[in-house]
């Protein structure tokens, strides 16, 4: 479904082809809004293969736009129902991104709960942009384990842009950026309780516990995507009383 310019997956996960090889991002109202000043993260999500739909804020935008009802896909569904698949397929993952903490305890968390996954995992400096040999050596390490799922987790925009700059000379079947989902699966950062997520309050408690953070995407982004909303709103219902 085209949604304010970008298309986005409304299907069921279990739809998702894996065999082929994909790049697979997430879009909410914050990625948007910031993608309209960032031309490269812009080509990153429109180049994505699959974009779903992380934020209540495009779930309005499906339901105000072409009044449909589509559920809301976190990056953490979509790791989740990775992490099963590769389980039952005894499949090869790869973590890029967060600090060595994390994810040692997400390896010991998987090598537990999915004993049928290999993992391995790199954390790279913690800096705005790579050196070339810095590039090299994450390249390397992800082409020699040779992944069926990569996970980059950078934050973004800087881990979708990573990821579109270097898909070409990667390994892997399937590739997603899932930013906070690393520290969300091991509890470095607790992710509220599935009523608050139905309730589509999920950011408000995120907000709670990271201000410093989050501010700027509640309080900047979320207002600017409603007004683009609300100007995508009046053109598109022009369009129906030309057609």
């Amino acid at each position: 479904m085209n949604i304010m310019n970008y298309e986005v997956f409304t299907g069921e996960l279990s739809s998702l082809d894996l065999s082929k090889k994909q790049i697979i991002n997430t879009i909410n109202p914050h990625s948007y809004v910031t993608a309209k000043q960032d031309f490269l993260f812009d080509k990153a999500l429109h180049s994505s293969d699959i974009l779903i739909p992380d934020g209540s804020g495009i779930v309005l935008a499906a339901k105000t736009l072409h009044n449909k009802k589509i559920k809301k896909v976190a990056g953490a569904n979509l790791h989740q129902f990775l992490l099963e698949k590769m389980n039952e397929e005894h499949g090869r993952i790869f973590y890029m991104g967060a600090s060595k903490t994390t994810l040692k305890k997400i390896y010991q968390k998987i090598t537990t709960e999915y004993p049928n996954i290999t993992i391995q995992y790199y954390s790279p400096p913690f800096k705005e942009k790579f050196s070339e040999k810095e590039n090299k050596i994450i390249i390397d390490k992800i082409n020699r384990f040779n992944p069926n799922i990569l996970f980059i987790g950078m934050t973004a925009p800087k881990q979708e842009k990573w990821l579109y700059e270097h898909k070409e000379k990667l390994n892997f079947k399937v590739a997603s950026s899932i930013g906070a989902v690393f520290d969300f699966y091991v509890g470095v950062v607790p992710r509220p309780s599935p009523i608050w997520i139905e309730f589509h309050l999920e950011w408000f408690l995120r907000f709670l516990c990271e201000p410093k953070r989050l501010w700027k995407r509640n309080f900047i982004s979320t207002p600017k995507f409603l007004f683009d909303l609300l100007l995508y709103r009046v053109n598109y219902l022009r369009k129906i009383n030309y057609s």
